[in-house]
């Protein structure tokens, strides 16, 4: 599988989770546990600053945050809104790009005002981890009040997304 295959996956799969975590916050009751409610929405908003800011690099433009999260939280449908857009772009981005770009490293500040470099390949990738890390603490979140989070894995994706790879796997043998 090449990488830009294996980014691409990743990308789908990072889109079908903000999406699962996203809904199970629209449709949590504002006023039941506010303070854990809140706390999700900003790490959600958090993934989807730095994944704005990712992109800018992508493109070489400037994104336009002084920081890595915005004052503001917005409400849980307007960022599920955000963050599919923003899913759409990088899914959109992993079609176009060539494994050539894929390998070009690119300079690009920090909010901090620190300097990085890294290959395109790397940011897409940080990208998808960033969102895995902080989404995972949204889920310890939920649980701890007693909201069920999504099953938020790449395995459960890759078999939701092709259910014949469960039957696949019931009809070969297992190796030795």
């Amino acid at each position: 599988m090449s990488a830009r295959t294996l980014l691409k996956s990743l990308l789908v799969y990072q889109a079908w989770a903000n999406d699962e975590l996203l809904g199970k916050l629209v449709g949590m009751d504002p006023s039941r546990n506010a303070k854990e409610r809140h706390a999700a929405l900003r790490l959600m908003n958090h993934i989807h600053v730095v994944s704005r800011i990712f992109a800018a690099h992508l493109t070489g433009i400037a994104h336009g945050y002084a920081s890595d999260n915005t004052e503001e939280t917005p409400e849980p449908a307007e960022l599920r809104a955000a963050m599919a857009e923003s899913d759409r772009w990088y899914l959109d981005y992993a079609e176009t790009v060539s494994e050539q770009w894929l390998a070009e490293p690119l300079a690009f500040t920090f909010t901090d005002g620190d300097r990085g470099r890294m290959t395109r390949q790397e940011m897409l990738t940080h990208v998808v981890l960033h969102g895995g890390y902080h989404r995972g603490e949204v889920g310890r979140m939920l649980a701890a009040i007693a909201v069920t989070p999504p099953w938020d894995t790449y395995a459960v994706h890759l078999h939701r997304a092709e259910p014949s790879r469960r039957l696949r796997a019931q009809s070969e043998p297992l190796d030795a």
